[in-house]
């Protein structure tokens, strides 16, 4: 065995009650890496075409990426995988905290558990004993009351380096938009697999243990290690956070842009957090709202002000550092309604709370995060569902009766609070919303369909395509659509892979944003690229924040050697990145779904455009895109199915 990874997972199958490791061979990990590869590998090959997402034939996967716990930076996070009730094809969900290099202290570089029990269980997995045990008294707690519970007890036995994933009511109760937890709200969110685990009766994973990751080159980790510290000290001058509206607003008024360097972006985050985005993408037109229909003509700089990088940060108490972090763009934040304290919210969750439901209750944004992180949730999701609702309710498709005599209208936080508590609690037309809009809408019918702004039954995240025709794409295009951390033409640029792969497109340092709209070769050859370099990425378990800082200060594929003692070049870790996104793709059509059929809500594409805002008259090709996209990869530009050329060049069985 190389170094890097543990060589082994544990399977668990519920309804057998049983626990069995697996030694996976060498050349999985050198084609695939652990992480996503790995879950694409076991998910692919095991999961039966047709399986209910929600029934036993289903496959959770909890996978760790091959850097974590090799002492390489912002390489912490860990993935949920598993075929997704929300879209019924491929899915996953990305998150950090502290569960990863768990996974790997206890022997393993994934869990992956199929069957359902007969009652509430979770499973304890260390690198001396995996054993399914009793969770009836957990079972209806939230995720922070389980993770303290079960914590405890690890502590009552004498373990102390125990580490929880659990699901809250929301996952108990299988809403569609649920997640999973750890670390008292960190949330893997997207893709449903909160209701995969209720389903399962598998109320939380519970890991620890001691084993070490084996590293080639530990020597060669600290050096590459001391180039990333070096990029992430280099702080660049910052105007106080309650201007960075208005510097949105003058990039909205110029007619060019220039090519981004991470290092701002990184800056901001190690000052505010995610929630630096918050006004200067409202105004440059990166920020959805009222409900994908409105901009920054309706929510303008007075009323965005409540969200403000300052009045955000004004509330930490401290810093909040994922594993392997050096930078803590995370905190930990005074709580309201009742809470001590909350996660710092992030910009997608202001957003999603915030402006796409025209709300500037900064209050109300706070404790819904905190609500919705107890029930596990997708704050995302739940954002996009409340501004669907209120969008019927405008039309007359839902009624004061339907909401038990709640008035829905936009920016009214009272009315939004009471909805999103009664989704969380499945009751009255929470019911009906929990589930999220694809949902929704075909059991209201009435026309409600053009106001559910979804992507094959996800969501759509508050990035707009509009603004960044990279995000368009890719919500159509990926295996697990409606995803903003896979690509963008933005992410293009900071993530400067042309430095470390030649053949790939230079970005100038000045250019028209009209040219953004091309859907020429050069925009399919960026768009394959982040797709590749994403799925490289979480199969070694790195953070995007970290990626977006530039291919040569975040030594990702340098450390992969260090770490295992390969020799590949970024060429080769690019292509295993194409075998991932593959696998995925693959997958998707394994279980009925035609990748034609995955198209964003023709509103969110500019179809028809906008007549005002910073988005005024544009729309996306989105179509044509798509088709460049897929032939960049070696796909059918017409159907989107992989070639048997393709597969053939990757090793891979259809």
């Amino acid at each position: 065995m190389a170094s890097g990874y543990m060589g082994k997972i544990l399977f668990v199958d519920l309804t057998e009650k049983s626990c069995n490791e697996e030694v996976i061979p060498d050349e999985v990990y050198e084609g695939l890496l652990s992480g996503l590869g790995l879950a694409a590998h076991i998910l692919y090959d095991r999961i039966p075409a047709g399986a209910d997402p929600l029934g036993p034939d289903n496959i959770l996967g909890f996978v760790s990426g091959l850097l974590t716990g090799t002492g390489s930076l912002f390489t912490g996070r860990w993935m949920a995988t598993g075929k997704s009730p929300l879209t019924g094809g491929w899915g996953d969900a990305n998150c950090g905290g502290n569960f990863s290099p768990a996974i790997k202290k206890a022997g393993f570089d994934g869990i992956f558990v199929k069957g359902v029990s007969d009652e509430p269980v979770y499973l304890y997995v260390s690198d001396t004993a995996a054993e399914i045990r009793s969770a009836e008294h957990v079972w209806g707690k939230d995720a922070v009351e389980t993770e303290e519970l079960l914590l405890a007890e690890a502590r009552e036995a004498g373990v102390k380096n125990a580490r929880v994933a659990c699901i809250g009511p929301s996952g108990e109760t299988l809403s569609l938009i649920s997640g999973i937890a750890n670390d008292k709200g960190r949330i893997a969110a997207r893709s449903g697999l909160g209701a995969v685990m209720g389903s399962k009766k598998l109320k939380a994973v519970v890991a620890a243990g001691r084993a070490r990751v084996p590293v080639a080159s530990r020597d060669e980790m600290k050096r590459l290690n001391k180039v990333c510290t070096a990029a992430v000290n280099k702080d660049i001058p910052l105007p106080p956070g309650k201007l960075s509206g208005f510097l949105g607003t003058i990039k909205r008024w110029l007619p060019a842009q220039m090519g981004q360097d991470g290092l701002m972006y990184k800056s901001m985050l190690k000052k505010w957090g995610t929630s630096s985005m918050n006004q200067i993408s409202i105004e440059m037109g990166d920020s959805p709202i009222k409900n994908w229909k409105g901009s920054s003509a309706d929510f303008g700089l007075k009323r965005s002000r409540s969200v403000n990088p300052d009045a955000i940060v004004a509330r930490e108490k401290k810093k909040y550092h994922c594993y392997s972090c050096p930078l803590g763009c995370g905190g930990i934040c005074e709580g309201t309604g009742g809470y001590e304290e909350t996660h710092k919210p992030e910009y997608e969750t202001t957003i999603a709370l915030g402006g796409l439901l025209m709300n500037e209750d900064v209050d109300s944004i706070f404790y819904l995060n905190e609500v919705l992180n107890r029930a596990g949730m997708d704050t995302i999701s739940a954002g996009a569902t409340v501004a669907f609702a209120i969008e019927c309710y405008e039309n007359g498709i839902i009624t004061s009766q339907d909401t038990g005599g709640i008035t829905l209208k936009w920016g009214d936080a009272k009315a939004i609070v009471a909805l999103i508590e009664k989704m969380v609690a499945r009751e009255g037309i929470g019911d009906l919303l929990a589930d999220g809009v694809k949902v929704a809408a075909e059991k209201l019918g009435k026309g409600s369909e053009q106001f559910a702004m979804h992507a094959g039954g996800q969501e759509l995240p508050m990035h707009d395509g509009r603004g960044d025709p990279g995000y368009a794409v890719h919500y159509n295009v990926e295996p697990t659509p409606g995803r903003h951390t896979i690509g963008a033409q933005l992410y293009y640029e900071m993530y400067q892979l042309w430095k470390k792969v030649p053949a790939l497109p230079n970005i100038s340092l000045l250019y028209g944003k009209g040219k953004k709209y091309a859907p020429d070769k050069t925009k399919a050859i960026m768009t394959r690229a982040c797709s590749q370099y994403v799925q490289f990425y979480n199969g070694v378990g790195a953070c995007m924040f970290g990626a977006f800082m530039g291919a040569t200060r975040l030594p990702l594929f340098d450390w992969t050697n260090a770490a295992t003692g390969w020799s590949k070049s970024p060429e080769e870790y690019m292509e295993i990145g194409s075998r991932i996104q593959t696998k995925r793709q693959l997958f998707n059509i394994k279980h009925g779904i035609d990748p034609r059929t995955v198209k964003a809500s023709r509103r969110s594409v500019g179809h028809p455009p906008q007549n005002e805002g910073a988005n005024k008259g544009r729309s996306v090709a989105i179509e044509a895109m798509t088709k460049g996209y897929w032939a960049e990869f070696g796909w059918d530009p017409e159907t989107g199915v992989p070639t048997d050329e393709t597969l053939e060049k990757l090793g891979i069985k259809r």
